[in-house]
């Protein structure tokens, strides 16, 4: 049985930060057995760095580890959480979590571990996107898009070509929404600098080939 150290230190966290618990995962790993117990980990630079037991009943698991806050005492926590489950549209079912925090239940693909495991909107946590500014989340989509046609990475690197087999409607649409991220970008980093676009489109050019 493996420990964790929670608490947020300073500031609100967000979703990647915390240990997460993803029902989705657990379910594809055909784990949900009642009467099955299984180990969950998770690991970082390919050593683990946290564990859990996890028992399954019919209409719930337990959960079973260790934890200690701001580096107190280890204590040991084991609890059930609750499993709902839908049905899809093509057959079968899909399980979800009832978040265990007091007073909550909500029903939720993934619970985030701190003291306890527990959905998104009890622990307090954002979304990393959410702490992006607009700048960064312009940024981070064009640079997507480079990725998936193949472009060196970096929105002021020139631009590639059509990927061989991707269909031209396709590439020009991808082109399109890349080159509006670029252009919100260089329109923030114009008024961040006191730049006009006519500026900023000079020095760009001065340094492309350097």
């Amino acid at each position: 049985m493996g420990g964790f150290n929670s608490g947020n230190h300073g500031g609100k966290s967000t979703t990647t930060d915390m240990r997460a618990l993803d029902v989705r995962k657990v379910q594809r790993e055909g784990l949900l057995k009642p009467g099955h117990s299984f180990g969950w980990s998770w690991q970082r630079g390919g050593e683990t760095i946290a564990s859990i037991n996890i028992k399954v009943d019919t209409y719930r698991v337990t959960l079973d580890y260790r934890q200690r806050d701001r580096g107190g005492e280890w204590q040991a926590m084991n609890y059930p959480v609750r499993l709902a489950w839908t049905a899809c549209h093509y057959g079968g079912q899909r399980a979800w979590w009832l978040c265990p925090a007091v007073g909550c239940g909500r029903r939720v693909a993934v619970l985030y571990g701190g003291a306890v495991f527990a959905c998104r909107h009890c622990q307090k946590l954002a979304y990393k996107s959410q702490r992006e500014t607009p700048d960064d989340r312009a940024t981070r989509r064009a640079d997507k898009i480079r990725d998936r046609l193949g472009w060196d990475a970096g929105i002021l690197n020139h631009a590639g070509g059509k990927p061989k087999g991707m269909h031209w409607q396709t590439f020009c649409r991808m082109q399109a929404s890349h080159d509006a991220h670029v252009m919100r970008v260089l329109v923030g980093m114009s008024a961040k600098l006191g730049l006009t676009m006519g500026r900023l489109k000079r020095i760009n050019e001065a340094t492309a080939d350097l």
